[in-house]
């Protein structure tokens, strides 16, 4: 059982806005006390670059910038060669595109996506379609994004080479059988690829149970800075691929005549000055969860989304379009009233969300609109503040929508 508030008192923003209900956790996440600290010891404390300084702090921040992948390690279950440092998912996915794009597809070869996800895990395969000439094709899946396997298998063809999707939804917060579509898209000859964006921060993931190929996620989602993500290979497939940048650091040597030498995965990715207080910050931040307890984490969350769910539903104003799924974000509208005027009006009662199409933009060929209300949470979160949230929904009418803004 987690203490929630002890926990709050880890986090300075909820100390300092005692009055806010935060539920815009799937677009970035508060940062507890210890993450700050981490970046601000390095800014006041033991400033230089890393691997390239032969003085004391820059020895602290190689052990320091180095250890965060053993962290990361230890939260998704790799060997830490195989946790290349990004600057966010979006980075990392377009690295495992632009990496496939180097020997492995070729024009013709099929690869699988769903129309539930967000853009990082569509734009560069659009990219490498009109540039390369793969065919995109679209799993089937029901009206909450969920994939089921038999549809799947029957997506699944000796033209496909690469599966992509994320584990957990943006929107609808669609929990995908990632394992069990892994061994079939191997089987099928496919790599498995998968946007952790949205599950890594909220559940126990485990990248050689799943047998996954690559994942990508982000630091800002997980509880840590902004500016780093993760891009996790099986080394074997990390040591074949070519790295979109190149630069300092990545290379072991260059000559006059052209010829380059990267260093070994995973520093040949992590070309030039990187985000080092981030990635010191992301290491406090992945050894903040296990402390906690990433299982400990899921079991609180699924039980306070369902008694979000459980108390939307009673509402005759609201729409609820993902009220049978267990996990992630709670999409909804108020009937009548324009997403972006409803999260208006519940900014009106000091509540975050967000309202849009939430970089999902062609979701709305499964819920039929493009314009939604997010309501995403985490650990920190209360039932308390579902029951003020729940409240402040009762009252989302045209009227009070649009009044705030007059």
């Amino acid at each position: 059982m987690l203490d929630v508030d002890k926990i709050r008192q880890d986090f300075p923003m909820i100390q300092h806005h005692s009055d806010l209900i935060y539920f815009d956790n799937a677009a970035t996440s508060l940062k507890p006390q210890c993450v700050i600290d981490a970046v601000l010891d390095f800014y006041t404390n033991h400033t230089s670059n890393v691997h390239r300084g032969d003085y004391e702090i820059a020895a602290v921040n190689d052990r320091l910038y180095d250890g965060t992948r053993n962290s990361i390690a230890k939260l998704i279950h790799c060997d830490p060669k195989e946790v290349v440092y990004t600057h966010n998912v979006t980075q990392s996915m377009n690295q495992i595109v632009f990496g496939l794009s180097k020997g492995y597809l070729k024009k013709g070869d099929t690869v699988l996506l769903s129309k539930a996800e967000h853009a990082s895990n569509l734009l560069p395969w659009y990219n490498l379609q009109k540039e390369l000439g793969i065919r995109i094709e679209y799993i089937p899946t029901d009206a909450e994004a969920c994939i089921h396997m038999d549809a799947f298998r029957k997506a699944l063809h000796p033209g496909v080479k690469a599966v992509s999707v994320a584990q957990v939804t943006n929107v609808l917060g669609s929990v995908q059988p990632i394992k069990e579509m892994t061994a079939a898209a191997h089987q099928c000859g496919a790599l498995m690829i998968v946007d952790g964006a949205q599950s890594v921060p909220h559940m126990p993931v485990d990248v050689k149970n799943l047998d996954i190929d690559f994942l990508g996620f982000s630091a800002h989602k997980m509880c840590g800075p902004s500016g780093v993500g993760i891009l996790y290979g099986k080394y074997d497939l990390l040591v074949q691929m070519e790295p979109v940048f190149t630069g300092g650091d990545m290379n072991a040597r260059f000559k006059s005549d052209g010829s380059v030498l990267y260093k070994e995965a995973p520093v040949k990715f992590e070309a030039g000055t990187p985000n080092i207080e981030g990635i010191i910050g992301t290491g406090a931040a992945a050894e903040y969860l296990l402390s906690i307890g990433m299982e400990n984490i899921r079991t609180y969350e699924k039980e306070l989304r369902a008694y979000f769910c459980e108390k939307m539903r009673a509402l005759d104003n609201i729409i609820l379009y993902n009220p049978d799924n267990e996990y992630g974000p709670i999409d909804f509208n108020a009937k009548g009233v324009f997403a972006q005027d409803a999260a208006g009006y519940l900014a009106s009662q000091n509540i975050a969300v967000r309202s849009g199409n939430h970089c999902a933009k062609i979701l709305h060929e499964i819920i039929g609109t493009d314009q939604s209300i997010r309501a995403s949470l985490y650990f920190y979160n209360t039932k308390e503040e579902v029951d003020r949230f729940v409240e402040a929904a009762k009252n989302i009418t045209l009227e009070n929508a649009v009044g705030i803004f007059f």
